[in-house]
């Protein structure tokens, strides 16, 4: 599991306060990776790997949070910095000379990314309803329930829209 952001820097700190409660809740054979930004080294860290989850924040994100499948992508930016999740799926395949493990994203919607904040309250909020998602998505450790729940059909997704 992998979670990125600044804390200081209000929303953008969602990731690693959802990634925070990810490493409490001491799920087994659970990993999680966090920094401030993805970098080309995150690919190494899914050697072995069965299943990836990146988490963070997005300010276009549709409220409460998204939950997507990825694919692996080329960046062709001029930096090796600040890289999406599907450009380190990429890397790990161009190195490893094999697909990458299955991989999905959970980005919660942020409202304020200014210094020195912390969480908006609609951020605090989105934060609560993602771990809602996230114990479910533990408790279904499956590739097939997790790929069911990035529609916004499921039974889950539902709820959480709802409640939003």
């Amino acid at each position: 599991m992998f979670g990125w952001g600044n804390d200081a820097r209000g929303d953008d700190g969602l990731g690693p306060a959802l990634l925070a409660r990810f490493a409490a809740a001491d799920w087994p054979e659970t990993t999680t990776v966090e920094d401030y930004q993805l970098q080309i080294e995150h690919a190494l860290d899914l050697e072995g790997v069965d299943c990836a989850l990146f988490v963070d924040a997005g300010k276009n994100t549709p409220a409460p949070f998204s939950f997507s499948r990825l694919a692996p992508r080329r960046d062709t930016t001029h930096t090796t910095h600040a890289l999406a999740p599907e450009a380190v799926l990429a890397v790990y395949a161009q190195v490893k000379g094999e697909p990458p493990p299955p991989a999905f994203a959970l980005c919660l919607r942020g409202e304020s990314f200014a210094l020195g904040e912390g969480l908006s309250p609609e951020g605090a909020s989105r934060l609560e309803q993602a771990w809602t998602f996230a114990q479910a998505l533990m408790r279904e450790r499956s590739l097939e329930a997790w790929e069911a729940m990035t529609r916004p059909d499921s039974p889950i997704r539902r709820r959480e829209r709802d409640r939003a």
